[in-house]
């Protein structure tokens, strides 16, 4: 982390008990090692409820491995993760799924031979009845994934639609409104208008923005200068293992990211 950061100056959003509650988490001094390859050199953040947060950075600057720690894929060698002010350890990521954190990755995660509703509900499935004469509660599940993606989606597909019928950005749409529908507190999206053409792109940024809206906070993995200056609220830019700088988005603009991941700029 940068100076800046470990002695923030007076009036800091990192200052003060009343800011601090503000924070949905805080992810300080993250290290993570494969062998001799230092992903993460202690590196921290922080994400505001209710925002969405972009995390920028070059290839290999270390984004991809603090995502898979922040979702339970990985777990750091040291650091702390404070998540709505408990600190929280993920073994694996239904352990983060459980705490509130759901990840869209860039593949989808969808099954295309099965159905919308299917997918929603993929080990998830209610059931109905007593004891062993539990059956699949089908006409619930299918009215709740209905309802999620009207909430969440323009253009939405019918829940009985298999996946591999779906365009791209209704997959999108599928795979984001699935992910907000379990009570999530963050939802991680990597890339996810890496694929799509404008018009599924504009939509796709609807439904993140829906999704902000309601009151999830979103990690937002993106290359996409232009898209991270449109949704963004927060700013956090990855160099080499670690976080380098922070910018609120109303008060940066592209070139500058540009400069702080190249380092040609200092945070």
């Amino acid at each position: 982390m940068t100076d800046t950061y470990n002695t923030p100056p007076e009036g800091s959003p990192h200052t003060g008990r009343t800011q601090a509650r503000d924070f949905i988490l805080q992810a300080t001094d993250i290290k993570k090692s494969f062998g001799g390859v230092h992903a993460l050199k202690g590196a921290s953040m922080t994400m505001r409820r209710g925002e969405i947060t972009a995390l920028i950075g070059d290839n290999g600057a270390g984004k991809s491995t603090m995502v898979r720690c922040l979702s339970g894929i990985h777990r750091p060698d040291s650091g702390t993760i404070v998540l709505d002010g408990k600190t929280v350890t993920f073994e694996n990521p239904v352990a983060a799924i459980k705490q509130g954190i759901e990840t869209v990755q860039q593949n989808l995660a969808l099954v295309e031979d099965l159905t919308v509703w299917q997918n929603f509900f993929l080990g998830r499935e209610k059931t109905h009845g007593f004891g062993p004469f539990r059956t699949l509660d089908r006409k619930l599940m299918k009215s709740t994934a209905g309802d999620l993606l009207k909430n969440l989606a323009v253009n939405v597909p019918p829940v009985t639609s298999r996946v591999r019928r779906l365009s791209g950005g209704q997959r999108q749409a599928v795979a984001i409104a699935r992910a907000a529908g379990w009570g999530s507190k963050i939802v991680i999206m990597d890339e996810p208008t890496a694929a799509l053409g404008v018009q599924e792109t504009a939509r796709v940024e609807g439904v993140i923005n829906s999704l902000r809206d309601s009151g999830v906070a979103v990690l937002l993995i993106s290359h996409n200068f232009d898209q991270v200056m449109r949704l963004s609220d927060h700013v956090w830019v990855m160099r080499a293992g670690m976080a380098v700088a922070e910018r609120r988005t109303a008060e940066t603009s592209g070139d500058e990211l540009v400069a702080l991941i190249t380092g040609a700029r200092a945070a």
